[in-house]
């Protein structure tokens, strides 16, 4: 599986911005995705995760509220819709891929490249 992250770029604090996560090849409809990001300085953490059908959806409580993590299972794309963007959320952004069906307490198995996120204050 080959993802490719885009969508990220410069945005105000308040403002909106989504990005996309696509597969490449072989197919991630039957399993869990997920975002991530890592600020600089610190330790990549989780944001978002979506089950295979979209069914079951889970946030950070930095992010609750805030954040829309969606599928399109036909496009194999998982969206990140990122609202009322705050400073603290300029970050790299990682999809990731687990070879589950559901979110587990593993790591992803395959991980997109990044896209850089930088909420202006």
């Amino acid at each position: 599986v080959q993802l490719q992250a885009c969508g990220g770029g410069l945005v105000q604090a308040g403002g909106s911005l989504r990005v996309s996560c696509v597969s490449s090849g072989r197919t991630f409809s039957n399993n869990a995705v997920g975002w991530f990001r890592q600020a600089p300085g610190k330790e990549r953490e989780f944001v978002a995760a979506i089950s295979w059908n979209g069914g079951i959806t889970t946030y950070a409580d930095s992010v609750k509220g805030r954040f829309t993590i969606s599928r399109e299972r036909a496009k194999n794309t998982v969206n990140l819709q990122m609202n009322s963007l705050k400073p603290e959320d300029t970050a790299v952004y990682y999809c990731g891929v687990w070879l589950s069906s559901y979110r587990s307490t593993n790591s992803p198995r395959y991980w997109g490249q990044g896209t850089l996120v930088t909420v202006s204050s």
